[in-house]
């Protein structure tokens, strides 16, 4: 079918089932596919595994699902500033594995292009190759499952043998995106900075939907400004404008403003 356009997040979403892989694209609160993440909130799905550079924030994004305990694994970079993130991964109610960010980056890139594994320098020396990062905890906050060691090889480069570590592709049941503009065939166009790892996540889905804040006609976006092309996602929902414009700011800096300066 061309016309990949559903009529809502939540019959986009009504497929997923328990225990399903979602990769979720997103950086912080940037580019956060925040009506789909609703709309399975308002489902009764849970037992995810999430794949995601972070888990959201209290009360945004992943954290929303995460606050219900609907989610039972992440694979993310970092923690990030979520305590309830941090608290459930202390208190041994979620599993996470920890990767470097450019790693997961790739790991979701080759996916999304069929490469089951690759090498990489990333994480060669430290734990991420030798083992021993906490996965799970327990309530008393003794570490029960650690990531196993991984192979490493070593490749002549530059005249030298280089150690690289072994990594594998991640490939996700579902890939969960938010671009600027979509057309009905799911060509996506991603604002500035989201397009972070929404084009990876895009990718690596077996399944993607996309919510978009503007949907165009076919042949109205440019090849060349496409940056992820409608062969890797099967839906497109449009946003209402409150959505669309519903972007809280993660840390809001300012400066006093000198007396007498001009605004």
């Amino acid at each position: 079918m061309l016309d990949k356009v559903v009529g809502s997040p939540a019959e986009a979403v009504a497929d997923i089932a328990s225990g399903s892989t979602l990769a979720v694209g997103g950086f912080g609160l940037c580019g956060v596919p925040m009506g789909l993440i609703s709309a399975l909130l308002d489902t009764d799905v849970t037992d995810l595994e999430v794949v995601s550079n972070n888990c959201g924030v209290d009360g945004w994004g992943l954290g929303v699902l995460l606050s219900q305990r609907r989610i039972r694994r992440i694979i993310a970079s970092y923690v990030g500033e979520n305590k309830e993130f941090a608290r459930q991964y202390l208190a041994g109610e979620v599993e996470v594995e920890l990767t470097p960010q450019g790693t997961l980056a790739e790991r979701l890139h080759a996916g999304g292009k069929g490469i089951p594994a690759f090498y990489t320098k990333a994480g060669v020396g430290t734990q991420v190759s030798e083992g021993g990062i906490p996965w799970r905890y327990d309530s008393e906050g003794t570490v029960i499952l650690s990531s196993p060691a991984k192979e490493v090889r070593a490749f002549e480069v530059d005249g030298a043998p280089q150690d690289y570590v072994l990594e594998h592709s991640i490939r996700a049941d579902v890939g969960l995106v938010r671009a600027q503009l979509g057309d009905r065939h799911g060509n996506l166009v991603f604002h500035e900075s989201a397009r972070n790892f929404n084009p990876l996540c895009g990718m690596s889905g077996r399944v993607t939907i996309a919510e978009v804040e503007q949907i165009v006609e076919p042949g109205e976006l440019p090849a060349a400004e496409v940056h992820l092309p409608g062969i890797f996602v099967h839906r497109v929902v449009q946003l209402t404008p409150e959505q669309a414009r519903d972007k809280p700011i993660e840390k809001r800096t300012v400066r006093t403003r000198r007396e007498g300066a001009s605004a």
